[in-house]
């Protein structure tokens, strides 16, 4: 077995096996789903950047979150459209580990900014007379990098951890690289150990997240129900952050559930489509949404295309 396991270079993905007869239809989505994502993050965070009107935390923390959107599916889209109109669907071994790397410290980034939105919210309703001394500028680009950064060694230690493992299989039931998928084709289940804790240890670190945020709208919805002016900041501002919330949330936890359940009984199609959503819905929605939804960008969007 060993002198099996030591030549795996690269991995083929079987995922791809239910594409090859629709394989032009699904490059042409994906390259146009692609090029919506593109267009409308990098107008966002252009349109963002150009203002000095929105240089504001929350429109900081927009700009951030479209920066991860476009940092995280390039971590997918290139090399799925490669593989879409390839014969031979495969991912050399350090591929597949920068490939794992990117898409989890996206899913994980995501939920971080999230989190910071949560909280300026929190403070710009509930705390209006502390909300400028305390979200500044400078302190919400901190934050930003911070919760990057933290989140990008967190997803480096999974894995790093999954680097270590004998693997006994090259192949691999998906479209893409995953950390579970990698772990499952362990020979060795002892060496999987470490990894499951240190995995359990991030899903906590994350649930934690979720759980500020959900602490957060507890108390701008308790302070928004006696005040006409808070519940219309409410309305305008929190309603799109509540909806890339839920939308990120159960895409997530869809993913999850079928990765962990690896139902052999699901279709591989339904299989991939859920696989792949949350790495489609998310990064296309939330700039339409925030940028229909938020006045100040819309008028500012609007003056662009006049101009033009």
């Amino acid at each position: 077995i060993m002198n099996n396991v030591s030549v795996i270079t690269m991995f083929f993905l079987s995922g791809f096996n239910e594409t090859v007869n629709y394989r032009f239809i699904l490059f042409f989505l994906s390259l146009l789903c692609y090029c919506i994502i593109c267009l409308v993050n990098i107008s966002l965070i252009v349109t963002i950047i150009l203002d000095s009107n929105l240089h504001e935390p929350m429109y900081i923390l927009l700009c951030a979150f479209c920066m991860n959107g476009l940092y995280g599916t390039t971590g997918l889209y290139p090399k799925f459209l490669w593989d879409l109109l390839s014969d031979v669907h495969v991912i050399s071994y350090y591929g597949c580990l920068i490939q794992i790397q990117m898409v989890y410290s996206f899913a994980c980034g995501e939920l971080s900014i999230l989190a910071l939105m949560a909280y300026d919210r929190y403070m710009a309703i509930c705390q209006p007379l502390k909300y400028h001394s305390i979200m500044s500028k400078q302190r919400v680009i901190r934050l930003v990098c911070f919760s990057w950064l933290t989140t990008f060694c967190i997803m480096a230690i999974n894995t790093f951890l999954t680097s270590r493992l004998t693997l006994c299989s090259p192949y691999i039931s998906r479209l893409f690289c995953v950390n579970w998928s990698i772990v499952q084709l362990a020979c060795f289940p002892e060496q999987t150990a470490i990894n499951g804790i240190v995995a359990n240890i991030t899903i906590i670190i994350y649930f934690l997240h979720g759980a500020f945020i959900f602490w957060s709208y507890m108390y701008i919805i308790k302070t928004c129900v006696n005040s006409i002016e808070n519940r219309t900041k409410f309305t305008q501002t929190c309603v799109p952050h509540l909806v890339s919330l839920v939308t990120f949330v159960v895409t997530i936890l869809l993913d999850v559930t079928n990765m962990r359940l690896s139902s052999k009984e699901l279709p591989q199609t339904l299989q991939n489509i859920v696989s792949i959503e949350f790495l489609v819905i998310p990064p296309i929605m939330n700039p339409l949404m925030y940028g229909f939804k938020l006045s100040k960008i819309r008028k500012r969007i609007c003056v662009i295309l006049k101009t033009k």
